[in-house]
């Protein structure tokens, strides 16, 4: 009898130290013990703040005990991506944020692997396109970077936080095609993540970036930098002060998704919790606070769902991106 407890209890410690623990119920609803969220770009960037934000609210609604958060720069997302695979079972426990680049870089042949290869949990935000300047330089609007860039293209670079061919890229190059600019022409810059483009700007390496929008907008607040244009339709709520796009006359609008992806081989009651855990978080008070601040759109696909919308972006980026010159 001795032995059977000690040896009870040291399964029981084993699995508390691998997260294996059943989720406590709280509020009717299971929690999380914990979810580590891998981010496959660098501080400051839309993957940082959606994962960071997403744990935020979860933790703070009482949905996930704890969350913990990785950094992993490299291949253009590809490091964390085969991270993810390579390491499947060791990593039931993790959730990895991405976003439109995840179909672009796939396409381009940056990385291998695609989303097919992992886990798909559930698509969770929007985030529309933005392009900045230093609020202390001399363009004032979108009008007028189209200007500078057709006076001088090479002295006229427009930084991202991804690869060339990428979605900052991909962005800014709709824009000046829209605006009868050479999108070939285009010098691009490519930074690691949104704090590093951030600098580029400030440093003047870069005289425009093309970012999302929720990344600009403490900074515009903050006044360091001029939010110049927005991919929106309308004026967005959390900073209605930037103009759109199309108000300036430049047919543009796009969204950039973002959501959370798992090591392929999740058993299945794993991942039911995760995207229970994200659906719940949809109404709480926590959740709209972070969306809001950071001007997100709601958008949520869960499993078959998100499988369906990312197909559909794929041919549909893939198209563009062939028009655009990038495929």
């Amino acid at each position: 009898m001795k032995r059977f407890e000690m040896s009870r209890r040291a399964l029981l410690g084993a699995a508390l130290a691998l997260g294996l623990s059943t989720p406590a119920v709280a509020g009717g609803h299971q929690v999380l013990d914990s979810i580590h969220f891998l981010i496959p770009g660098g501080a400051g960037g839309g993957w940082d703040g959606t994962a960071r934000g997403t744990g935020e609210a979860l933790t703070g609604a009482g949905l996930v005990g704890t969350a913990s958060y990785e950094n992993m720069s490299g291949g253009g997302g590809g490091k964390a991506i085969g991270y993810l695979i390579e390491n499947a079972e060791s990593n039931h426990g993790t959730l990895m944020v991405n976003s439109t680049p995840i179909v672009i870089r796939s396409l381009t042949g940056v990385f291998p692997q695609n989303f097919r290869d992992l886990t798909l949990v559930a698509g969770t935000i929007g985030d529309y396109a933005a392009l900045v300047v230093d609020a202390n330089g001399p363009i004032q609007d979108v009008n007028g970077l189209i200007e500078a860039f057709n006076a001088d293209p090479s002295g006229t670079a427009i930084g991202g936080g991804s690869v060339p061919g990428g979605m900052d890229h991909l962005v800014a190059a709709m824009v000046f095609q829209a605006a009868g600019a050479d999108p070939v022409a285009m010098k691009y810059v490519p930074y690691d993540g949104g704090g590093a483009t951030m600098a580029g700007l400030l440093s003047g390496e870069v005289q425009a970036v093309s970012t999302g929008f929720s990344e600009a907008v403490e900074l515009a607040k903050a006044g360091e930098v001029r939010i110049i244009g927005v991919t929106s339709d309308a004026r967005v709520d959390a900073y209605p002060d930037a103009p759109t796009m199309k108000e300036q006359g430049i047919d543009t609008s796009f969204v950039n998704w973002r959501g959370f992806f798992a090591a392929p081989g999740l058993p299945d009651d794993k991942l039911a919790m995760y995207q229970d855990a994200l659906t719940k978080m949809y109404e709480t008070e926590e959740w709209e606070a972070v969306r809001a601040r950071n001007g997100w759109v709601n958008i949520h696909n869960n499993g078959d769902d998100f499988r369906a919308f990312l197909e559909n972006q794929e041919k549909v980026i893939g198209d563009l991106m062939k028009q655009l010159g990038f495929l």
